[in-house]
């Protein structure tokens, strides 16, 4: 197989040089060497995509196309997608490593699901009539925003590309998106895909490039009207004061998380052991475990089975079950997390490489190995700080103690998921009432869909990526004037037909029970004027 990977940005239909022609190299972390040199955004690639989306929008034939027409091109867009996973995923377990048979299944398959989901919502988001009590007809419509910028993270490079970009594009918007700089190449290849399905140019632009120039200049540009992000709490801050000060832009934050996972003493022990999805590079990862105490030692004793099972290696592999970690800084700041595990008293359960004190540098790229910390008290550091790493941090909790355990739980400033496993339906249903997260998982973990909406509580962030409320969250909403209905219908009389005017008004009524009534008004209306005009 043949592999091609753009590596300029794109900004209006084309791949061109960063402004002075700088660039970066991408690594990759299986080996630690360089890939290709990688085009470097500066402020004035920024500007030149958003007025090349402005234009599209704005006079381009994207802005005025038929929200049908728009659904076949997105549509195209996952077809070429699915025809090219193969190549997407062996350039995303190249630059990110993600092993490659996960990469296929959820880095692409997801991604594909994504755009051929909210492709078919294109002509569905539609206008809004309600008939008011009063008799009043109004009217909600629902425009697209305009030009939106995208930040995504480098954890899931074309997945997150795919939660935003698919409902931005769906609602009729424009997009400057700025992949992570250590994974920009999935996106520069998407960016040829959607060239080749044939979006109208100005429509997609992709700009890699460092956060503090291309995503701060993002965040402050007049001309953006929302911006999407999904990565740390501290830059969501950042973001959300920039974009607040700038232009009052809309804002949606997918952050930080540090989920805690209930596991009772009779649960399905096999399943509740499933760990280290994504070499813990995740955000709704089970940062933390709560063991019920009769089980404790025995879920230890299957988790370390589990891991000393794993093959760790090439992520290009096909029987490679955990790959590297993304990028070096990030490694470093395993090593650092953990060191501090031990240091405030944790127990470290399993190490087959010592490394400063804790798990370390195997096979002589970024590769950390799973590691499995037990006796984590509440206060500790890493008890209450997200590692996004293959890092188990297990506590115990007395049996039948749910409301303390819950308490302890929930005693963090982060909710985005939680889980519970417990073969007790009522149990399952007490606590998953009780966990503040946006998601809640009950004998399974780690399982999203396209068509459920997917967001956190606290500082984890605010607004939902899939579903259908996330293509509502790239548009504008229009609430016309209120028109009193006898009004509105005597117009209609006097300049069209009767029956036609009686049949179009009639299906402009969004349900039985209101068309019902609206029936019975114009059936009035229309006897009226009859027999005035009689």
């Amino acid at each position: 197989m043949s592999i091609n990977m753009p590596h300029q940005l794109f900004i209006n239909g084309e791949f061109v040089d960063a402004d002075g022609g700088k660039t970066y190299k991408t690594i990759n972390p299986t080996d630690g060497t360089p890939i290709c040199d990688v085009s470097l955004a500066q402020i004035s690639d920024v500007d030149r995509a958003v007025a090349a989306a402005k234009e599209a929008f704005e006079q381009g034939e994207w802005g005025k196309m038929n929200p049908r027409d728009r659904g076949r091109l997105i549509y195209k867009l996952a077809d070429l997608m699915e025809q090219h996973q193969e190549e997407l995923a062996t350039i995303e377990t190249i630059d990110s490593g993600a092993v490659y048979t996960l990469a296929l299944k959820t880095h692409v398959g997801m991604s594909i699901q994504t755009f051929r989901y909210f492709a078919g919502w294109c002509d569905k988001i539609q206008v809004r009539h309600l008939i008011k009590p009063n008799r009043n007809l109004t009217f909600t419509k629902k425009e697209p925003i305009g030009v939106c910028a995208i930040v995504i993270p480098w954890n899931y490079p074309l997945m997150m590309l795919a939660w935003k970009t698919a409902a931005c594009l769906a609602a009729g918007n424009t997009v400057v998106l700025k992949p992570a700089q250590v994974t920009p190449l999935t996106a520069l290849k998407f960016a040829e895909l959607g060239t080749r399905a044939g979006l109208p140019k100005g429509v997609i632009n992709i700009l890699p490039g460092s956060g503090a120039v291309v995503g701060q200049r993002l965040s402050d540009h007049p001309d953006v009207r929302k911006l999407g992000f999904t990565g740390s709490t501290e830059i969501g801050k950042q973001i959300m004061k920039s974009c607040a000060v700038s232009n009052v832009k809309k804002v949606s934050l997918e952050l930080g998380g540090k989920s805690p996972l209930i596991i009772f003493s009779d649960c399905d022990m096999d399943k509740a052991v499933s760990v280290f999805f994504n070499k813990g590079e995740n955000c709704i990862a089970a940062g933390r475990l709560f063991v019920e105490d009769s089980i404790h030692d025995q879920f230890v004793k299957k988790v370390v089975e589990e891991v000393k099972k794993m093959k760790i290696g090439d992520p290009l592999d096909r029987s490679t079950d955990h790959g590297p970690q993304n990028h070096k800084a990030h490694l470093d700041k395993l090593v650092e997390y953990c060191q501090i595990g031990v240091k405030e008293g944790a127990t470290l359960v399993w190490e087959s490489l010592m490394y400063d004190g804790c798990c370390g540098l195997v096979h002589g790229g970024f590769f950390f190995e799973p590691t499995v910390f037990t006796d984590v008290q509440d206060h500790m550091y890493i008890a209450k700080e997200e590692s996004f790493g293959p890092v188990m941090i297990i506590s115990k909790f007395k049996s039948g103690d749910l409301d303390d355990v819950l308490r302890r739980a929930n005693a963090t400033e982060y909710g985005l998921a939680s889980g519970v496993f417990t073969r007790d339906i009522s149990k399952a249903l007490y606590v998953s009432e009780r966990l503040d997260a946006g998601t809640v998982f009950v004998n399974t973990y780690n399982k999203t869909d396209v068509a459920s909406p997917f967001g956190g509580f606290k500082q984890s962030g605010y607004g939902k990526d899939l579903g259908e409320k996330n293509c509502h969250s790239y548009c504008m909403h229009f609430i016309f004037v209120t028109v009193h209905i006898f009004h509105y219908l005597h117009l209609m009389y006097m300049q069209n037909s009767t029956a036609y005017r009686r049949k179009s008004l009639y299906h402009l009524v969004p349900n039985v029970s209101e068309a019902k009534s609206f029936s019975l008004i114009t059936n009035d209306y229309f006897k009226h004027e009859m027999n005035k005009n009689v």
